[in-house]
């Protein structure tokens, strides 16, 4: 009986696939025309990378080595350690600084916090000229900062501003307003309040108009008031919206710079702010951006914090 020389089934072996032995013959032009195709795509994507990565992580990365450096931009920069940390600890400015600032950051939100959201609450119940208040209200926030200050000093000014102009009218004591270190203060947070307000307003008035109508009426059929329904619907219902916005506002108003610089200058010392420090360091007196960005790495790290827990707060908002 003759033996069949083919091979059994169970001895042929299916061709292993091309990814065990390499790219295979026909992978790699496949892969050239997919780059080719995606060319332009990629070349948009680069340079947005690199320019993101030139105009944002450089500087940061440069900031914290001026940290470490003796530098004034005309001669050679000396690596001293810590040693501008020690020198801004032992300056008394650093702390008047910072109490300055925590003193605005505290009086900026007792006033810009609280302010926008009773302005939102009333616009949401007007009934006619919806529109107008709304432009009316953030109208400030359109024009440049430089400009609403500059609109805030004629309105300071001692002589003939206009708010001492109304209370000479009105038979009533002057003040000195920014020139008094017991009303600087204060002045500065009101046209600070003033001209940043209406962005604030408008998230309140948006998050607002997102309650249910049925929450408000459930609550009037319980016989609950305009204050009653306030407390029980609408801060319950913003809660979020509110603490995200609270975050932000201490974030911005700790980097309060335009509004101290222009109208006091950064030589008063009963409004001088950690940027008007920075300021000093670097241009005014004392010519060492070193010590200048050792200001500015610790105001980034207390920043970091309140924004590390923003960025908490919105990603479980968003899967809540």
């Amino acid at each position: 009986m003759a033996t069949s020389l083919a091979p059994r089934r169970s001895d042929v072996r299916p061709p292993l696939p091309a990814t065990a032995h390499g790219p295979g013959p026909g992978r790699w032009p496949h892969l050239r025309r997919r780059l080719t195709d995606n060319a332009l795509a990629y070349g948009f994507l680069a340079a947005g990378i690199l320019s993101f990565a030139y105009f944002s992580w450089y500087p940061l990365v440069r900031g914290i080595t001026l940290s470490f450096q003796r530098d004034n931009l005309i001669t050679d920069p000396q690596w001293i350690g810590l040693g501008n940390y020690r020198t801004l600890l032992a300056d008394p400015l650093f702390w008047t600084a910072w109490k300055n600032t925590a003193e605005f950051t505290g009086l900026a939100l007792l006033f810009g916090y609280a302010v926008p959201f009773v302005i939102a609450v009333l616009l949401n119940e007007l009934r006619h000229f919806k529109a107008y208040f709304r432009i009316a209200v953030y109208l400030p926030v359109m024009l440049p900062p430089i400009v609403s200050v500059m609109l805030w000093q004629y309105f300071y000014d001692p002589g003939q501003g206009l708010f001492n102009t109304l209370l000479h009218g009105a038979h009533l004591p002057t003040s000195q307003w920014v020139q008094s270190p017991h009303t600087a203060m204060i002045s500065l947070v009101l046209v600070s309040t003033w001209a940043n307000m209406g962005g604030a307003t408008l998230m309140y008035l948006a998050a607002l108009q997102s309650i249910p109508g049925e929450l408000y009426e459930a609550a009037e059929l319980d016989g609950a008031g305009m204050w009653a329904r306030l407390r029980h619907v609408t801060v319950p219902q913003m809660r979020f919206v509110m603490l995200v916005l609270l975050l932000l506002q201490i974030i911005s108003t700790m980097q309060v710079f335009i509004e101290p610089f222009q109208m006091t200058g950064f030589t008063n010392t009963s409004t001088i702010t950690v940027m008007t420090l920075v300021y000093r360091y670097a241009f005014a007196v004392n010519n060492d951006f070193g010590l200048a960005a050792a200001m500015s790495v610790l105001l980034f790290a207390v920043l970091a914090v309140f924004a590390a827990v923003y960025l908490r707060l919105t990603r479980d908002g968003e899967k809540g």
